[in-house]
């Protein structure tokens, strides 16, 4: 009688788990028909025929005048007559921080050139905005928006940051180190924003940054070398970055980190940057539980990424939330380019990424991993908030060349969950995968290194990790 009870119960076991893997399936397939849906949603603003050149308002293009005043009378006739177009003429404009307002569209034209200062003075009175995943009142972003509707940069020309002084602030005596931590207390101690005053300190503003918008397009411009991060969209909807050029060696010079934004669509754009090409972010630890405003709906097609740390990345700053993310028809390729794919958390972060969906990507090569979704980012020790990892799905993608074509390591008690490789030729790794802590982990006509390799061929183990490997 024992006997049959146990053969029924691993004959229901069975059922149980083709139901979830058929449902799985499912998902992974019907996940891409969400993309039509959301391009609908997204829609670039429009503007009035009407154009306002700085030289009208005093700027002068030698690379010398300081043309501050200038971008803000042409930016508040535009927007005080209904809106139209900000033109900055072919020749070099040197100017503080450049704040946007509704209805306007910052046209940098061909041979033009933004020449940002690299005197922190010139981005003061602090704002407010939000720094590694934790809101705060900073240096001005270079360009800043905020709470504005109909908002765009647009043009051939270039938007030079001059980071190079702000990035001596990245470490070393009067680094950013002692401001970082003092700003992660108050995120943690839930300090009111108002009272967390960073301007005048070392913290460095990012290049470009919506903050609470509605309706944005940045097309066709070269950014480069950013204080900070590049492009950084926060809280902000219906976003359009297409066919930009982000170069940007610097420390943290990620390209573009959409965050707690909703309905993005980044396409044709090329990226060559010193940290993340794409950096998907949603909040940092106890400031995102406050805020609590998930991303979702993120589109990546086209794209080119060169140097960095990943091309498309999620995290580390995540805690809101992270789901709907669609990449499609890219090429990446450098040996200075760490992944192609990456999900980074911890158990200091929690939240949550799902619904993953990777597709048609051609890698040459990376250093480090095709896929890396690590739970032991940078804070390792234990905490009560478990990252939840689930539905990350990649199809059609060859790489030439990495030490790992797999490195997966979730939590023993909080695995990731429902990874799916389909129809992908991972050449000339040198090292094998690392798998730890995954259930549900699926290879449809896989190869790696000539072999075809199936979810029973590879080593899942599960264990406890005191320790980064």
């Amino acid at each position: 009688m024992e006997e049959k009870s146990s053969s029924y119960l691993k004959i229901l076991s069975a059922i149980i788990c083709l139901i979830l893997l058929a449902g799985f399936v499912s998902d992974a397939n019907a996940g891409w028909e969400e993309v039509p849906k959301i391009l609908k949603r997204i829609v670039p603003p429009k503007f009035p025929d009407r154009d306002f050149n700085i030289t009208d308002y005093g700027a002068v293009g030698d690379g010398k005048t300081d043309c501050t005043a200038a971008f803000i009378k042409a930016i508040k006739a535009a927007n005080k007559t209904g809106g139209g177009r900000v033109v900055v003429p072919a020749g070099s404009f040197l100017t503080g921080a450049i704040h946007l307002k509704s209805n306007v569209n910052l046209y940098v034209s061909k041979g033009a050139t933004i020449k940002f200062s690299d005197d922190p003075n010139n981005y003061l009175p602090a704002v407010y905005t939000r720094w590694e995943g934790v809101e705060c009142m900073n240096y001005s972003p270079l360009v800043y928006a905020y709470k504005q509707k109909n908002i765009a940069i647009t043009g051939e020309g270039t938007l030079d940051g001059q980071g190079r002084r702000w990035w001596t602030w990245k470490r070393g005596p009067g680094s950013q180190r002692d401001d970082r931590e003092r700003l992660f207390e108050y995120g943690a101690k839930g300090v009111p924003v108002k009272k967390r005053l960073f301007g005048g300190g070392k913290l460095r503003p990012n290049m470009i940054e919506p903050y609470r918008c509605k309706n944005i397009l940045i097309e066709g411009v070269t950014i480069k070398d950013g204080p900070f991060w590049h492009i950084h969209p926060v809280l902000s909807q219906n976003i359009t970055i297409k066919g930009v050029t982000v170069e940007g060696p610097g420390p943290n010079n990620d390209g573009l980190d959409p965050e707690c934004c909703k309905d993005v669509l980044i396409k044709e754009c090329s990226f060559n940057t010193g940290d993340d090409c794409i950096a998907i972010k949603a909040g940092r630890n106890n400031d995102a539980r406050r805020v609590n405003i998930p991303t979702e709906n993120i589109i990546i097609q086209g794209c080119h990424m060169k140097d960095g740390h990943g091309g498309v990345v999620i995290g580390s700053e995540m805690t809101g939330g992270v789901r709907n993310v669609f990449a499609e028809d890219c090429i990446m390729d450098s040996p200075n380019l760490d992944r192609a794919v990456r999900l980074k958390t911890n158990a200091v972060r929690g939240g949550f990424i799902e619904n993953v969906y990777v597709r048609n990507i051609e890698v040459g090569q990376v250093k480090e991993a095709v896929l890396k979704i690590d739970f032991y980012y940078q804070d390792i020790e234990k905490a009560h908030y478990k990252p939840k990892v689930r539905n990350v799905n990649l199809e059609n993608i060859t790489s030439q060349k990495s030490k790992h074509a797999l490195w997966l390591r979730g939590l023993y008690n909080a695995p990731i969950r429902d990874v799916r490789l389909k129809n992908c030729v991972l050449d000339n790794n040198q090292n094998p995968n690392i798998i730890v802590n995954v259930e549900n982990l699926i290879l449809e006509d896989v190869k790696i290194n000539g072999k075809s390799v199936s979810t029973a061929d590879l080593k899942i183990e599960k264990k406890e990790i005191l320790q980064k490997l």
